[in-house]
């Protein structure tokens, strides 16, 4: 599926629901794609039959990290998460959390990496609510785009 209005991916998540899918969703800014992104997407994947994805857009990932960033722009980001298969949907959200969204959707899981308390994932009470589960996944050790900036910083 392509980068998703959210008008639409309502209409595709009815559809998935209806074929009996099991829906995950997860959410980040994914700004520098590394391989504990990879790995991360992966995992959620196989926790279901079809994985949305929630992107911060540009302007949220600025009031959460700082002027520097996004280094990729949103556009970019979208691309780089579409091309990977464990991904079926991409959606961007301005907000800074991706409640309304995680509420919208209905997701049967939601996910979130392994730094989180699952009482503390945003949206965990909606789903756990519609009948779902929340789940941590944890991280691949060595990984970050915090700490991919810096070392580029350092090499130039």
């Amino acid at each position: 599926m392509s980068i998703s209005e959210l008008q639409d991916l309502l209409q595709q998540r009815n559809h998935w629901k209806k074929a009996g899918y099991t829906v995950v969703f997860t959410n980040g800014c994914f700004d520098l794609l590394h391989p504990g992104h990879i790995d991360y997407l992966q995992k959620a994947r196989h926790l279901g039959d079809v994985l949305i994805v929630g992107l911060n857009d540009d302007d949220s990932i600025r009031r959460l990290k700082g002027e520097q960033r996004p280094v990729n722009i949103l556009a970019d980001r979208q691309q780089m998460l579409l091309a990977l298969k464990s991904v079926d949907a991409v959606i961007s959200f301005s907000e800074d959390t991706p409640l309304n969204l995680i509420r919208a959707l209905q997701p049967d899981i939601l996910v979130k990496g392994g730094d989180y308390q699952v009482d503390n994932i945003v949206g965990a009470d909606d789903v756990r609510k519609n009948g779902g589960k929340v789940i941590t996944i944890p991280f691949l050790e060595g990984y970050s785009s915090s700490q991919l900036i810096h070392r580029i910083r350092q090499l130039h």
